[in-house]
């Protein structure tokens, strides 16, 4: 059985990351309050950013517009979306 943790997002119990996803106290941080899926809906939401507003990672800039969406998208905030983004029908 996986372990479960009570997420930031959806205000539930749901199925726990296996690992923090970023180094240190924030990866720590993330581990015990977001889900899996919350943190897989919050990693196709940043690739979208990356790759339609062209965001270069290397730069310290790039990386600090992501975590603050980061933060919006887990405290259930209006977050940037990529322009012309559809998302697929279910």
């Amino acid at each position: 059985m996986s372990q479960t943790v009570f997420c930031r997002k959806y205000q539930q119990e749901l199925e726990a990351l296996p690992f923090p996803p970023l180094p240190g106290k924030k990866g720590q941080e993330i581990q015990a309050t977001v889900s899996k899926r919350a943190w897989e809906e919050w990693q196709a939401l940043q690739t979208r950013l990356i790759n339609e507003k062209h965001l270069n990672m290397l730069e310290p800039s790039a990386r600090e517009y992501l975590m603050e969406q980061l933060e919006r998208f887990l405290d259930n905030e209006e977050t940037d979306q990529a322009e012309g983004y559809v998302p697929p029908e279910s």
